[in-house]
């Protein structure tokens, strides 16, 4: 088992296009794999890339059922819910599976997860109920625009200054927790000292929430005043009046500092490429990201369309978010009709699995490699989850194809082999191994050349099981 998480061998195929799609989606589809190769993978990408030009309306229609995900912290805080209530961050933890799943804006969807982990904000978590989903919306508005704008939104944001005290830093007692995450987190890392925490905790000082409205403001009163110098750089935060303006300098030199730069690259390839990434790219995304003052669809660009990217196929395995919601879209389910308790389900899969979005509580955000979710545990979860899903025993309450058979293989084979071969091709890209296929085909009771017909168990009351057996293999785990 712990050798799964150490992917050293390539299980997948290497056709760049369902590469492309394993590694900037949450995972292929019939249709996604026919636009991409259609459209071609610069044309592809540079429509994931703007995402406003995607007719999402099938996936808004569902995004319709949760009521609270798009609400105003004043809204919030005017008895749409109650006080204190967990309403709006349990339908926003629900609706991130169902972007995962079924958003065509699939690069977009992406980053806003690697964004909200980035500068994670727990959710649910108590003190933020009123302010977590106006977390997310902003995350939403800069996840493909500039880090410089996403960190200093991010700084001013209530669940911010919430979830890591700065709003209760003041003159007479500056808090070095959000300084601190914020540079050993969310920009330059552990290059500071001691000193600049205490200088950086004194700068930010006065950027808080109104205890009456929820919202962010300014408290000049509360503003610490007097030189500081952070990492080199010096601001004279010579008023109070000025303490704004000089925090937000602060934040624009953190994000283009070269060491933000190196750790930016460092966790975009991380995510997109390899767990261990390659020296080179990271140095080419680093002047990228410099290059293009922190602009990150530029950086993207550039990691795709990179050798190291191209070389990298089946080096990634999959986190149990990935996992789950690949399974989803790779076998054509779709969102119940009406209601919410199928996408609940799936959302509680990802509890059980440790990985459901936004709910990592330390400030440092979900691991990205494959070795923090090698547990046995876990991986039996992924199994129970993925026939569960097959046989349509659980969330039953999700939309399946009129016939599981047919939409993942069209026409009827004529050999048991050759079903094994197409369901494989249809799930994971390519044929099993041949002692892969032969265990198999033992499960049947078959030989490959066993002839097929629609009344052998193979396509009756196995098919779930074949199904499920060939997502527990490698070949699916790896991306």
């Amino acid at each position: 088992m712990a050798t799964l998480g150490t992917p050293k061998q390539k299980r997948v195929t290497a056709d760049p296009i369902l590469h492309l799609l394993r590694r900037a989606t949450y995972g292929p589809t019939p249709d996604a794999e026919r636009e991409l190769r259609s459209l071609g993978a610069t044309a592809w990408l540079d429509r994931q890339l703007s995402p406003a030009s995607i007719d999402d309306s099938a996936c808004d229609a569902v995004l319709q059922r949760y009521n609270l995900i798009n609400k105003g912290i004043g809204e919030l805080r005017a008895g749409v819910i109650k006080s204190g209530a967990w309403d709006a961050m349990q339908q926003l933890g629900s609706a991130a599976v169902a972007r995962a799943a079924w958003s065509k804006r699939q690069l977009f969807e992406l980053m806003v997860d690697f964004w909200s982990n980035h500068l994670n904000v727990t959710c649910p978590s108590s003190g933020v109920w009123d302010s977590r989903v106006a977390y997310d919306l902003l995350v939403r508005k800069h996840a493909l625009g500039r880090f410089a704008d996403l960190l200093k939104a991010s700084m001013t944001a209530p669940a911010m200054l919430t979830y890591l005290d700065n709003r209760s830093s003041t003159r007479a007692k500056p808090n070095e927790n959000y300084a601190r995450e914020l540079m050993e987190l969310h920009t330059v890392g552990l290059v500071y000292s001691e000193a600049d925490v205490q200088d950086a905790a004194r700068l930010l000082t006065g950027l808080t929430v109104d205890k009456s409205t929820g919202l962010y403001r300014f408290d000049a009163n509360q503003h610490a005043t007097g030189a500081v110098t952070v990492l080199g750089w010096r601001h004279d935060n010579a008023t109070a009046g000025g303490g704004e303006a000089a925090a937000l300098a602060f934040a624009d030199m953190l994000a283009m500092h070269p060491a933000t730069a190196e750790r930016i690259a460092r966790k975009l390839c991380t995510r997109f490429v390899s767990d261990e990434p390659p020296a080179t790219l990271v140095s080419t995304l680093t002047k990228v990201y410099l290059a293009e003052k922190t602009a990150i669809a530029p950086v993207l660009r550039a990691l795709f369309a990179s050798a190291d990217f191209a070389a990298s196929a089946g080096t990634k395995l999959r986190t149990p978010f990935e996992d789950l919601v690949g399974v989803v879209r790779v076998l054509g389910l779709q969102p119940e009709p009406a209601g919410t308790d199928g996408v609940r389900g799936l959302y509680n899969y990802l509890v059980d699995a440790g990985h459901a979005p936004m709910r990592w509580s330390p400030p440092n955000g979900y691991p990205d490699v494959a070795a923090a979710w090698a547990a046995p545990s876990g991986f039996l979860i992924r199994w129970n989850a993925h026939l569960n899903l097959a046989a349509g025993w659980y969330p039953k309450q999700l939309t399946r194809p009129a016939s599981m058979l047919r939409y993942l293989v069209p026409t009827l084979p004529a050999t048991h082999g050759a079903l094994v071969d197409a369901l494989a091709t249809r799930l994971v890209g390519a044929p099993l191994p041949a002692a892969h296929t032969a265990a198999l085909l033992e499960f049947v009771g078959k030989t490959a050349a066993s002839p097929l017909k629609a009344t052998d168990k193979a396509v009756t009351g196995k098919l779930p099981h074949l199904v499920a057996m060939i997502l527990d293999s490698p070949h699916y785990l790896a991306r």
